[in-house]
Parts: C-alpha cells; sequence; structure tokens
C-alpha cells in the first residue's frame, strides 16, 4: 500500500458551498459527523497536528466545508465537512449546511470515501442514519469511528463495536461500510484510520 504521511496536512481552502470547492482533481477523503462527536480532535489526532481543525466546548463550530492538502502528496486532501445536529444553531442554518452536504456528497467526483463520527455511547442517532443512506446512495465506501473510546471500559467500547458490526451484517451492508473504536486522547485506532484512508486515496 502507498505510505500517505498524514502529519504534512496543511490547510488549504473553506468553501460555503460545492461551487466554491477546490477543482475536482487528485483525490480525497472527507469526515462528517454530528457536532459533538469529536471530529476535529479526530482529525488532529490523525494528523498529530492539534491546531488543524478547529476544536471547541461549543459545539457547531465547522460552518464550512473545509479542505486540507498532505504537501507530502499534493494531490491528496483531507476535507472536513460541517457537523450536523446542534441544537443551538436555527433550523434555517441546520438545512443550508444539510444542503451542502448533500450536494458535496453526491455531485464531488474526487470524493474517494466517508468518514461517519459517532459518540462510542451513543451511536446511529438518526442524522447518523440519514448519513449512511446518503454515503450509500452516492455509492461512497464509508467507515465509522466511534469515538471517545477512552470514556468507557474497553469491554463495553468493544461490545458496541460488536453490536454495530452485527447490525451492518443483518443489512447486508458488511461488504460496504466498515467500524472501529477510536480515541483521541489515548490514540486507539489512529493507525488503523490512516491505513483506511490510505487505501482509499490511493486507490489500492
Amino acid at each position: 500500500m502507498t505510505r500517505v504521511n498524514f502529519n504534512t496536512a496543511k490547510f488549504l481552502v473553506s468553501a460555503p458551498s460545492l461551487k466554491q470547492c477546490p477543482p475536482e482533481q487528485g483525490a480525497e477523503v472527507a469526515f462528517a459527523g454530528r457536532s459533538n462527536a469529536g471530529k476535529s480532535s479526530a482529525l488532529n489526532s490523525l494528523t498529530r497536528n492539534s491546531k488543524l481543525a478547529r476544536t471547541s466546548k461549543s459545539p457547531g463550530c465547522t460552518q464550512l466545508i473545509n479542505f486540507f492538502t498532505l504537501q507530502s502528496t499534493p494531490d491528496y486532501r483531507i476535507v472536513d465537512l460541517p457537523g450536523y445536529g446542534y441544537a443551538k444553531v436555527s433550523q434555517a442554518m441546520k438545512e443550508r449546511w444539510q444542503e451542502h452536504l448533500t450536494e458535496y456528497l453526491d455531485a464531488r467526483q474526487c470524493l474517494k470515501g466517508l468518514v461517519l463520527v459517532m459518540d462510542v455511547r451513543n451511536p446511529m442517532q438518526d442524522l447518523d442514519k440519514m448519513l449512511l443512506k446518503r454515503a450509500l446512495d452516492s455509492q461512497r465506501p464509508l467507515h465509522m469511528i466511534l469515538t471517545k473510546s477512552d470514556k468507557i471500559s474497553r469491554g463495553a467500547a468493544q461490545n458496541t463495536l460488536f453490536q454495530l458490526r452485527q447490525g451492518l451484517k443483518k443489512s447486508g451492508l458488511d461488504d460496504l461500510v466498515t467500524a472501529q473504536t477510536f480515541s483521541s486522547v489515548t490514540g486507539d485506532g489512529v493507525d488503523e484510520l490512516a491505513k483506511k484512508l490510505a487505501s482509499w486515496l490511493s486507490g489500492e
């Protein structure tokens, strides 16, 4: 497998909609999830850069489609999609974010896969299921990361992962969707995630 150095990630541009996204060239992988699921922390752990993606005690900070380029492989990008489901954001803003998210997933040809970020203590909420369906409808590979695995026992985290995988298997989705546990605090799952994204970006 082609080695991808995620540590070289640098901010490229923010886009309010698909029209302002960088040109359709190279390959990119995108992160999506509820506003309090730990998406920014996951990106920072993957790239080993605590300041790459903005983190805040107030969810809902990512309101644009943020692109990061890998300087070691300029044609590869990581995309931070707007967080969804934050209660204190207006309904109009929620609908606008959802519209941009849907447009991006449907039309972005260089998107090679989607990472769905979910809190291990509360996975597969209604909006998560909607995003899963949207990704499958657009024929995008999807990888689920169950974040904050350090917040519960290892046994409990592994049981949640097992139940999730069993649900995917019963639905016939286990060949299309993969899942793992993850913690930005302990580093659990960082290498596994990096390998998954590298395989998507390199097409291997």
